[in-house]
């Protein structure tokens, strides 16, 4: 079974050309799992017209202490809310989803073929900015570190384009307090714990728009150094745990 997770707000704008591109590529035991984050757009409304019992909406509760924070809370809103889809996916199989991408019609099949004999796979993406308005593909060579720590300094991981076991998503939640990254957590831990493979085919285009989470963050070098420091630190954690 499959469980795609996708987190979602305000994004009446694509969602509905993502959902097209995912539904077919799933079997009617599947599931495309959305956790809202309080959308005041045609969001929800859009996702309502496709009566497809496959799709399960859950909203999620922003936490009241984010609010307080100056710098980088809509990152930490992100990831809360990615981590309330995945705490429903009840699939062997996790994908995780962004609302404003589009997949490519083999993305499904080729993950599940690759993932048999590791736990993460991660593949190339084609990247479309509003401000390019033309596709490129984004790496050249596997950008994937050997050694778990380097994820840290340079993280290449893209949520948008990893699917994981479920073993790897019981030991990723719940994710530590007050961290951000959902995929940032999620990669190390499966680069420090399990076994993770790179994909070279682009299976999704990605945009890069203003308005999106990501779009031209700029987040201050002590912040960077601080949310990094953090994940080590819930890393060794971790590591005392599996002993």
């Amino acid at each position: 079974m499959i469980s795609v997770c996708m987190a979602t707000y305000n994004g009446e704008r694509f969602i509905k050309e993502q959902i097209d591109s995912i539904l077919p590529q799933l079997s009617q035991d599947d599931e495309l799992i959305i956790s809202d984050d309080g959308s005041t757009d045609r969001t929800l409304e859009i996702i309502a017209l496709y009566k497809d019992e496959r799709i399960k909406i859950f909203h999620h509760q922003k936490n009241p202490e984010y609010a307080k924070i100056k710098h980088s809370r809509n990152f930490y809103y992100a990831t809360s809310n990615f981590e309330n889809a995945l705490k429903q996916a009840r699939g062997d199989y996790i994908f995780l989803s962004d609302q404003d991408d589009v997949w490519m019609p083999n993305k499904v099949k080729i993950c599940i073929e690759k993932i048999k004999n590791v736990d993460l796979v991660m593949h190339n993406l084609s990247l479309f900015s509003d401000d390019i308005n033309k596709s490129f593909i984004l790496y050249k060579t596997n950008p994937i570190p050997k050694l778990w720590w380097k994820n840290l300094i340079q993280m290449n991981f893209w949520g948008c384009c990893m699917a994981f076991k479920k073993s790897v998503l019981d030991f990723s939640i719940p994710f530590p307090r007050n961290i951000i990254g959902h995929d940032y957590w999620v990669s190390t831990i499966a680069l420090k714990f399990f076994k993770v493979l790179y994909i070279s085919d682009p299976l999704i285009l990605h945009r890069s728009y203003e308005g999106s989470v990501s779009y031209k963050a700029k987040n201050s070098f002590l912040f960077k150094i601080y949310f990094r420091c953090k994940i080590f630190f819930e890393i060794f954690k971790k590591s005392g745990a599996v002993k």
